[in-house]
C-alpha cells in the first residue's frame, strides 16, 4: 500500500490510462467484440489496443498481432482468451510491462471457459466443443506440473502484477468510465454511491441490471482470486470519492488478515459495509472434541467478523439492495422506527414483522401525540404506527402533517411513509409530493416502505430517488435494512476496546509451554487451573484415585460436593453417566464413588458444589480463517440442544462481551423474575472478557475450550467444569 493506501498495480487495474484487449474480435456479438465495444460505449477515455493476428482493425481500432507489436507499455492487459493461450498471453503482458490483467478463463488445464462451456479462440470466438481444450494446456496434474491457476499466480506475483479474476466477469469503474467486461451490461450506467465486490459473476451482473436506481462507483466481479483479493478492491473503494456504501457478497475469505485490516479501515472511516456470505448452510467445522468447534461452524466466524467491524449482514440480494440504498443515506438519529401508514392491515403487517425483525418502534412524546390528533379524522388513534387514511379526505396533507410530527419527535430515530406505490395520476400533489417536501424537511432519515415490490411504481419511485429518498422494497427486507440503520447508531457509540489487565508473562509463558507438549486434552484439574491463571473463578477441586484420598478431599473443598470422573479420554462426562452431584455426606460420596470406579476406573474430581444460578457455555474455538474465536452459549445440556450461541473475535472488554452475552436468548434468565434474583452480569462480562485474553495468548495452541457450565448468580460467576483441547490433539 502506498501511503494514500492505494496499492499502484491495483490502480493500474482500476483507473488504468491504457487498455490492451487480448482476444478482441470484429465478429458481433463475440467475447472478443463485447469486451472492446464495453469500453468504447461506456466513454472511456484511455487508450484502448485491441490485439488479435486475425484482425487488422476492430471497431474503428488499429488491431496489433500480438502484444510486442504495441508501442510501448500498457497499464491493463485484458485477456478475453481461453485456458490454452492464457499462461502465454499473461507472460507476454508482463514481459511488455503490464502492471495488471485481467482473467475471465477458468484457469483449470483441459478445462472450458467461462458461463458458454467451452473456450474462447483467439478471436474472441467460441470453438466447437472439440476445440475447447486446445493443445498446450499443460500437462496434467498427475504429470508433476504445477496447475494452471499455479502457474499464472506465479507469472503475476513475479511481475508484481494485479490480476482480476480468472473465473470472473471483470469489472466496472463507473467514476472513471473503464467498463472491463465481455458480458453485455446496460449502456446507461451513471455512477453513485455504491462500491459493490462479489464472488458471484451472476449477482455481479444482477446488481448491474437493476431497475430500482441503485448506482454504482465500483463494481468487481473477482472470480477466483489468483492475485487480488476482495480485501484489495475493498480498501481501494474506501478512497474512491463517491462511495458511500460498500457491499460485499463472498463464499470465502482466501487472505483473512487483510480482509480484516481492510473492515478495520472501512470502520475508521466510517463507511458503512454490507455483506452477504454465501454458503451460510455448509457443514460444520470437524472440531467436533469440544461443544464450542461443533457449535461454531463456518457462519459463526463470519458472525464474529462482521460483528467486530460494525458490518451490517444480509440475507438476500433484495435485502442487500435495501439496505445498500438507505445506508447511502442519512444517519439514523437516537430512537426508533416511526411509520405512516394508509392501511390498517398493512399497518398491522408491519407492526408484526418489525417485531420479528428486532426493529424498535418508537414511543411518541406527549407533545407528538396532541400534533397527531389535531390533524387526525376521529377514530384513528394518534400511536405509532399511525393509520392516517380514514375517509381519504384531504389526504396528502394530513399526511404530510403527521410525518413532520415524527420526524420532530426526539424518540424517533428515522421517518418511513408505507405505502404501496402503485401508480399515481398526479404524483407531485400526492405520496411522491408528500414525501418529497416531508424528507426535505426533516433532518432524519425519511424514507418510503413499499409493501409489495411487484406494485412499485417505477417512474414514481425515480422521482423519489431522484429527490434523495429511499424507496424500500418490500416490508421484510426494508424493515431489515431499518434494523441495519439503527444498529450502525451502536457500532459507531462504541467505546475504544479496552481489555483487561493481561496475565504476567511468565505465566503465559508456562502455558504455552504446556500446550505446546500436550498430547492430549487436558483433565479437568488442569483446565480448570488454566482458567484460575487468566481470571477465571473456578470451583475448588482436587483429584482422588482412592475412596479415602475422595473423602479427605471433600473435607478441603467444602460439603456437598460433586464427584466426576476423570478417566482418560473421556471429555463429555455426563453422556457416560460419570458425574453426581449434591453429595451431602461421607456415605453418599462413598456409594457414588464405588459405582464411577467401577464402570469408568478409580480416577475421579472432587469439587465443591456451585451456588444456584443460571448456566452458560463459555468456549473458544480455533478458526481455519480467522483464528481463535470466543463463544457465549446456552450453558448445561442446553448447550447444543437450544444451539443458542455467539463467537466473537477477541480480545474483548466488558461492554463487547456484554454485547455477545445480549445477543443470546437465554440473555433475560440472567435478570432474575418469578421471585428469582438476577445473576451479577458484571463478572460473567469479566469472565468473557478474561476468556477472550486466553484465546488471544493461547489460541494458536489450542483446537478447542470448553467452560460449561459457568454458573452464574447473584454473588458472581464461577466455572464448574472445563475441557481444554491443544491443537491437532
Amino acid at each position: 500500500m502506498t501511503a494514500s493506501g492505494r496499492d499502484a498495480p491495483l490502480a493500474a487495474m482500476l483507473e488504468a490510462r491504457s487498455v490492451a484487449v487480448v482476444g478482441a474480435s470484429a465478429r458481433p456479438g463475440s467475447f472478443g467484440e463485447q469486451l472492446v465495444g464495453q469500453l468504447l460505449r461506456g466513454g472511456y477515455r484511455g487508450a484502448v489496443h485491441p490485439v488479435n493476428p486475425r484482425y487488422r482493425q476492430v471497431l474503428g481500432l488499429p488491431c496489433r498481432p500480438a502484444l510486442a507489436d504495441l508501442d510501448g507499455p500498457v497499464d491493463l492487459a485484458v485477456l478475453g482468451v481461453g485456458n490454452a493461450a492464457l499462461e502465454g498471453q499473461l507472460a507476454a503482458a508482463a514481459a511488455t510491462g503490464a502492471r495488471a490483467a485481467v482473467i475471465f478463463a477458468s484457469c483449470h488445464d483441459h478445462t472450458p471457459l467461462e458461463g458458454s462451456g467451452r473456450g474462447v479462440r483467439g478471436d474472441g470466438s467460441v470453438p466447437p466443443a472439440d476445440e475447447s481444450g486446445g493443445a498446450g494446456t499443460g500437462a496434467p496434474e498427475d504429470q508433476g506440473v504445477q496447475p494452471l491457476a499455479e502457474r499464472l499466480r506465479t507469472i503475476a506475483l513475479g511481475a508484481g502484477m494485479a490480476v482480476c479474476g480468472g473465473n470472473g466477469m471483470g469489472f466496472l469503474n463507473l467514476e472513471r468510465d473503464l467498463r472491463v467486461c465481455g458480458y453485455p451490461q446496460p449502456d446507461e450506467l451513471p455512477p453513485g454511491p455504491v462500491a459493490a465486490v462479489s464472488h458471484s459473476g451472476s449477482a455481479f451482473s444482477a446488481l448491474l441490471h437493476n431497475r430500482r436506481g441503485l448506482r454504482f462507483s465500483l463494481v468487481v466481479s473477482s472470480g477466483l482470486e489468483l492475485v487480488t483479493g476482495a480485501h484489495a478492491y475493498l480498501e481501494h473503494a474506501i478512497d474512491m470519492p463517491g462511495t458511500r456504501v460498500v457491499a460485499l457478497l463472498l463464499e470465502t475469505v482466501r487472505q483473512p488478515a487483510a480482509l480484516r485490516a481492510a473492515l478495520a479501515r472501512a470502520a475508521e472511516r466510517d463507511l458503512p459495509v454490507v455483506a452477504l456470505t454465501l454458503g451460510r448452510s455448509g457443514p460444520a467445522h470437524a472440531l467436533v472434541a469440544a461443544h464450542s468447534g461443533a457449535l461454531a461452524g463456518a457462519d459463526g466466524a463470519w458472525q464474529a467478523l462482521l460483528d467486530a467491524y460494525g458490518v451490517a449482514r444480509v440475507r438476500s440480494l433484495d435485502e442487500l439492495a435495501d439496505t445498500c440504498e438507505l445506508l447511502a443515506g442519512r444517519r439514523a438519529a437516537a430512537g426508533g422506527l416511526a411509520a405512516v401508514h394508509d392501511s390498517g392491515g398493512e399497518r398491522a403487517h408491519l407492526v408484526d414483522l418489525a417485531e420479528d425483525a428486532a426493529v424498535p418502534l418508537a414511543r411518541l412524546s406527549a407533545v407528538t401525540t396532541a400534533r397527531l390528533r389535531a390533524v387526525l379524522e376521529p377514530g384513528l388513534a394518534a400511536t405509532n404506527p399511525v393509520d392516517a387514511w380514514g375517509t381519504g379526505n384531504d389526504a396528502d396533507r394530513v399526511f404530510g402533517a403527521c410525518l413532520a410530527a415524527l420526524a420532530d419527535d426526539p424518540g424517533v430515530g428515522a421517518v418511513a411513509l408505507c405505502v404501496d406505490l402503485t401508480t399515481e395520476p398526479t404524483p407531485e400533489t400526492s405520496y411522491v409530493g408528500v414525501a418529497v417536501a416531508a424528507a426535505a424537511a426533516a433532518a432524519k432519515p425519511l424514507l418510503v416502505l413499499a409493501n409489495l415490490a411487484s406494485a412499485v411504481d417505477p417512474g414514481d419511485a425515480a422521482r423519489l430517488r431522484a429527490a434523495g429518498v429511499p424507496v424500500l422494497e418490500g416490508t421484510a427486507t426494508g424493515l431489515a435494512a431499518v434494523g441495519h440503520l439503527l444498529a450502525r447508531r451502536g457500532a459507531a457509540a462504541r467505546p475504544p476496546l479496552d481489555p483487561p489487565a493481561p496475565v504476567p508473562a511468565a505465566v503465559r509463558d508456562r502455558w504455552r509451554a504446556r500446550l505446546a507438549r500436550a498430547a492430549g486434552p487436558l483433565g479437568e484439574l488442569e483446565a480448570l487451573r488454566l482458567l484460575a491463571d487468566y481470571g477465571i473463578p473456578v470451583v475448588a477441586a482436587e483429584a482422588a484415585a482412592t475412596v479415602q484420598e475422595a473423602l479427605a478431599a471433600a473435607g478441603r473443598v467444602g460439603w456437598p460436593v460433586a464427584l466426576k470422573t476423570a478417566a482418560p479420554g473421556v471429555a463429555h462426562k455426563t453422556e457416560v453417566g460419570g458425574v453426581r452431584l449434591g453429595l451431602a455426606g461421607p456415605s453418599q460420596l462413598a456409594g457414588a464413588y464405588a459405582d464411577l470406579a467401577g464402570r469408568l476406573g478409580p480416577e475421579v474430581l472432587v469439587a465443591a458444589m456451585a451456588a444456584p444460578g443460571v448456566e452458560l457455555a463459555l468456549g473458544i474455538v480455533r478458526d481455519p480463517w480467522f483464528g481463535p474465536l470466543v463463544l457465549a452459549a446456552a450453558g448445561g445440556v442446553l448447550v447444543e440442544l437450544l444451539r443458542d450461541h455467539r463467537l466473537a473475535l477477541p480480545p474483548l472488554d466488558a461492554h463487547r462481551a456484554g454485547e455477545l452475552l445480549d445477543r443470546l436468548a437465554v440473555r433475560p434468565l440472567l435478570d432474575g423474575g418469578r421471585g428469582a434474583a438476577g445473576a451479577a452480569l458484571g463478572p460473567v462480562r469479566d469472565a468473557l472478557a478474561r476468556l477472550s485474553l486466553l484465546a488471544a495468548d493461547l489460541g494458536d495452541l489450542l483446537d478447542a475450550v470448553d467452560v460449561n457450565p459457568l454458573v452464574a448468580g447473584p454473588a458472581g460467576c464461577v466455572a464448574v467444569d472445563a475441557l481444554v483441547v491443544p491443537a491437532g490433539r
